[in-house]
């Protein structure tokens, strides 16, 4: 059974970020701020309301940004082909491009939350692999 912690706990370091608008859509993105140890074509695992996403980190000119939180890592992948979660939890917490929202880092690079500033969010902590499979094969290369 996984570790539960909530936002408060020493190991959870929380950020103010920002929904802003991706690109000329009026659909809300979420702007990472830079202290976040996610990098570009990365994909995170994002808590919404206690559900679990997955969400493709990517970049601009500005920094990193996660456009969408989806059901699996496929859909992450190939954004448009699933239903946009982060979509859905700004309009059911009435956020809109320009507001911020609290970026919980569960587990840097991996497991993050978020949430409306002022509520408060409970996490069950599922750890990173150690290894991915293209991390076995390199190292059978070798």
């Amino acid at each position: 059974m996984p570790d539960r912690v909530s936002h408060d706990n020493p190991s959870v370091t929380t950020y103010r970020a920002r929904l802003e608008r991706s690109g000329g859509t009026r659909r809300p993105c979420l702007r990472l701020p830079d202290e976040v140890e996610a990098e570009g074509g990365d994909v995170v695992r994002l808590v919404l309301d206690g559900d679990e996403r997955h969400a493709k980190v990517d970049s601009d000119a500005q920094g990193p940004l996660i456009r969408g939180a989806y059901d699996n890592r496929r859909l992450a992948r190939t954004p448009g082909a699933g239903e946009n979660r982060l979509v859905e939890w700004a309009e059911s917490n009435d956020r809109k491009p320009g507001t911020s929202v609290e970026l919980d880092e569960v587990e840097p690079g991996y497991l993050y939350g978020l949430r409306v500033p002022g509520k408060r969010a409970v996490y069950s902590v599922t750890h990173q692999p150690k290894s991915s499979l293209a991390d076995i094969a390199r190292q059978l290369d070798e």
